[in-house]
């Protein structure tokens, strides 16, 4: 979100909220002009001028009608669009080994503040152990064959294939078929704490 300030120097400013550069960006996405935007909002042309160059601060009815116009919700045009999206290039994931052949990579990077996204590749006949951990887990099979074993509960997984499970049950994951395979691992952040079994390749 832009912010300005106004009303005087020191603890006492008043902070402001800039709509002007969202307000334009979405004007020119829709291919409007001011004059359209104006007709359409009820609202003068100088007026909406100023709001897109930052001279003016809009009501809140104002703010509700130049969103109408554009066909966006109000609170997109306080949002900053200009903060880059993050990155991580398959080439700087951060790799960590485990058995022969086996290795988890960090596909967000850790720049995630909720979730983490582990994607394992393991050679077949690779397992994790009997293991179990606090946190929902989720898991998305992009290549090979996985079982998946928690209590009586045993199921295979194909490329495609998706299963969550509560993993403060113990559970054991194992690669089988000829084929490296490989999953998306999905949990919270901040809530996971590992105990028993091993950690090799899976989770």
């Amino acid at each position: 979100m832009s912010t300005g300030k106004t009303g005087g120097a020191g603890d006492g400013a008043v902070r402001t909220i800039a709509v002007g550069a969202e307000t334009r960006r979405w004007r020119l996405s829709r291919g409007l002009t001011l004059a359209q935007v104006s007709e359409r909002s009820g609202l003068n042309i100088g007026y909406l001028s100023q709001i897109e160059n930052d001279k003016a601060i809009p009501s809140l009815e104002a703010l509700a009608a130049i969103a109408a116009a554009l066909d966006v919700p109000p609170a997109w045009l306080l949002l900053d669009s200009s903060t880059p999206p993050r990155v991580v290039r398959g080439e700087d994931r951060a790799r960590k080994a485990m058995a022969p052949g086996a290795y988890l990579e960090e596909v967000d990077g850790g720049t995630s503040r909720d979730v983490c996204i582990i994607e394992a590749v393991t050679p077949p006949g690779t397992g994790t152990g009997v293991h179990a951990h606090q946190g929902d887990e989720h898991h998305v099979v992009l290549a090979g064959r996985f079982r998946m074993t928690q209590g009586e509960h045993v199921i295979e997984l194909h490329p495609g294939d998706y299963l969550a499970w509560d993993p403060s049950v113990p559970h054991d994951v194992q690669s089988i078929g000829d084929e490296t395979g490989r999953m998306l691992i999905i949990y919270p952040r901040h809530a996971r704490r590992s105990s028993g079994g091993g950690d090799q390749g899976g989770r």
